[in-house]
């Protein structure tokens, strides 16, 4: 027997025999719909006083036929588009409209999130005979004139009702040349971010003091995470509400406009500025057809791309698997299923229940890796500090230029990108100053908001290294306009890590890119801060002469106790160099590096560890 789909609940046997014999009907290709296949819909609308519609494919087969309510119809769950590109679902929507209302919204945005081939709107008289007709169908963005704004593009077009009879549309022609146009574009428009375009979502409610401020700056730094991980930002979206949706965050309304938007820009992937929970992502994603990414989703993303060493990539896995294992029931609720008892054995268990005993199984085996490779970790720093080197640490914002602090200071080349989360693994270097004094300066993760609390727990032992350190260096991204906010979120990581104790120095960095009068503003009121621009090695003098007046003590005491940098080396981390670099400090101020490199003081060697 056909079925019926949508609102069939209270319809009489007569009522589905008129809704089955829909099923009948062929529709050539020419053809939007036949004269036959447009009065069994309307005569089946004035039987059960509901919209019907059917989905009818190229071949002419009636696929679906649907009955909503007076107002609406809800099209069943079709999959997902699987075709090359260019292509559509090879499916229209011919369908009842009960109040002779044209298209409404939510046709249109069945069409486009769907890529229907086309949607048609039959518009019915009181009595309930069929009058006209309306249709729309997708349309690839066409190019900006340079007086017209881009927001105002439309990724379909609309024909205004007709009469029923002298609609003359060939749609096999037409679907024909559209999906032509649609795979001339994609073959001639390229995106330069290997992973395609994406919207960008920020939701906040209205309550919150400074919301919209506090979202453009959250936006601008969500726009930084995707560029780092190889997202081209198409557009970005911010809605004030309320209060936060439970269920689709932003609500239909404002989810069915960014849909419309990500058709204009063939975005293909809509990333929360926030975390979604595994049913708020699985709910917007059936909603919008479209890849849901929350934020951690984007951070961790980035993280595996950049995880280099045994530590960072076992942490980065563990932290991806922590976040999937609750959400490995939203991926198919077919297998959430685990029959048992009488009749229930066999086979054993399903494979979504396979996929969460092997994940467990999984993050166990990788947090005893972690531990082995922390107690290895514990080892070094014993050595080192039996040794009496002091220990810097240089901590921070991500991208406020610490891994760049750390060339510069120490002459080494360690990877220094203008993105977020360059540096993820524990980079040690050693740092000689006069009278054979010698530190080991550590460059270490960056911190960001929100960080995502499962990488925040696996990624904590990175900053073992910290905890042993004499000494922080706070690099501050001087430029940022969101400066304020990105120390007190580092302070309040360095507690949370038990550092909040370590001596410091603030290092407000990149004062080359901001007014020479601001840049001595930031010292007012702070006695341990500088102010320096990590690419010019002759801006650190001060930052140096601070070190060493900040460790002097220390370094007596490692000299009454008897350790002498000319015959014991400080251990390093296995796999890491060690650069070790002169630093001139004459009156309290570095020579030029003219001077430092001509001295016979100066040496750079690597060090086995």
């Amino acid at each position: 027997m056909p079925q019926i789909y949508g609102n069939t609940n209270g319809l009489s046997p007569a009522a589905h025999k008129t809704l089955e014999r829909i099923y009948r009907r062929k529709v050539p290709l020419e053809h939007i719909a036949t004269p036959e296949l447009i009065k069994s819909l309307a005569e089946a609308s004035k039987e059960t006083g509901r919209q019907v519609g059917a989905l009818v494919h190229r071949s002419g087969a009636i696929d679906y036929v649907i009955v909503g309510d007076a107002t609406k119809l809800m099209l069943p769950d079709i999959g997902r588009l699987r075709a090359a590109e260019g292509r559509f679902r090879a499916l229209r929507l011919v369908h009842t409209h009960l109040y002779n209302e044209p298209l409404t919204r939510d046709d249109i945005v069945d069409l486009v999130r769907l890529r229907l081939d086309l949607v048609a709107a039959i518009q019915l008289s009181a009595e309930g005979e069929a009058k006209t007709m309306d249709y729309a169908y997708n349309t690839p963005p066409s190019p900006v004139a340079a007086d017209e704004d881009p927001r105002n593009r439309l990724p379909y077009r609309r024909v205004e009702p007709q009469p029923i009879g002298r609609i003359d549309t060939d749609f096999g022609a037409l679907i024909a040349a559209l999906e032509d146009e649609f795979a001339k574009r994609s073959r001639t428009v390229s995106t330069t971010a290997k992973d395609g375009r994406a919207i960008l979502v920020h939701v906040a409610e209205k309550s919150k003091q400074g919301a919209y401020t506090n979202a453009e700056e959250s936006l601008r730094e969500l726009s930084e995470l995707s560029r780092t991980a190889g997202v081209d930002v198409a557009d970005t979206v911010i809605q004030l509400r309320e209060r936060i949706d439970p269920r689709l965050i932003v609500g239909k309304g404002k989810l069915d406009d960014i849909v419309l938007r990500a058709a204009e820009l063939d975005a293909a992937t809509l990333v929360f500025d926030r975390n979604l929970n595994p049913s708020q992502a699985s709910a917007i994603a059936k909603h919008s057809d479209l890849k849901i990414l929350d934020r951690t989703q984007l951070i961790l993303d980035i993280f595996a791309q950049r995880a280099e060493s045994a530590d960072g990539k076992l942490q980065v896995e563990l932290a991806q698997l922590k976040y999937a294992l609750p959400r490995l029931s939203q991926k198919d609720d077919s297998l959430s299923r685990l029959t048992g008892g009488i009749g229930g054995r066999g086979p054993g268990e399903t494979k979504l229940e396979i996929g969460r005993r092997r994940a467990k199984e999984r993050v166990s085996f990788l947090e005893d890796e972690l531990k082995k490779l922390s107690r290895q970790r514990e080892q070094r720093r014993r050595k080192r500090s039996r040794q009496g080197v002091p220990i810097v640490s240089i901590v921070g914002y991500t991208n406020a230029g610490k891994s760049t602090l750390l060339n510069t200071l120490t002459g080494s080349d360690t990877i220094a990108e203008d993105k977020l989360f360059a540096t993820l693994d524990t980079r040690s270097r050693r740092l000689r100053f006069p009278e054979e004094r010698e530190v080991i300066i550590t460059d270490t993760v960056g911190f960001i908001r929100e960080l995502p609390k499962d990488l925040f727990a696996a990624f904590r032992a990175t900053f073992e290294e910290t905890a042993d350190a004499d000494l922080l260096l706070h690099v501050v991204d001087a430029s940022d306009p969101a400066r304020d906010q990105q120390i007190a979120t580092t302070e309040e990581l360095l507690g949370e890590l038990g550092l909040a104790s370590i001596p410091r120095i603030v290092v407000f960095n990149k004062i080359d890119l901001i007014e020479p009068g601001e840049a001595r503003r930031l010292l007012v009121g702070r006695k341990d801060a500088v102010i320096t621009s990590a690419r010019d090695r002759e801006s650190t003098r001060a930052l140096l002469a601070m070190i060493a007046s900040r460790l002097k003590e220390r370094w007596e005491r490692s000299s009454l106790s008897g350790y002498s940098s000319a015959t014991d080396e400080p251990q390093l981390d296995a796999g890491d160099e060690d650069v070790a670099a002169v630093a001139m400090l004459e009156n309290s101020s570095l020579t030029t590096l003219e001077e430092m490199l001509a001295s016979k003081r100066y040496r750079r060697t690597t060090i086995g560890a």
